[in-house]
């Protein structure tokens, strides 16, 4: 997700928080001129959306085995239609 476009559908507001880094990492950052801040957000954006991802498929699950079990047994539905 882009980092500008989550932070306007989140509402922008940022609050500070503390959060512990292996310090050579921290610096090799600073070194190269990485915005903690920035890379932060976007990894825990990326982390969020996974565990979204695995909800969904938990909560999802039962509706998809039976799909796939319905077409397993019936076939792809309107599959005399296709043209490829």
């Amino acid at each position: 997700m882009n980092y500008e476009r989550s932070r306007r559908q989140l509402g922008g507001k940022r609050i500070a928080t503390n959060v512990s880094l292996e310090s050579a990492l921290v610096t090799e950052a600073r070194k190269l001129g990485v915005n903690i801040s920035k890379a932060s957000m976007e990894g825990l954006e990326k982390a969020v959306s996974q565990a979204r991802a695995v909800q969904w498929l938990e909560q999802n699950r039962s509706a998809l085995e039976s799909s796939n079990a319905y077409v397993e047994a019936n076939g792809l539905p309107l599959h005399a239609m296709r043209q490829f």
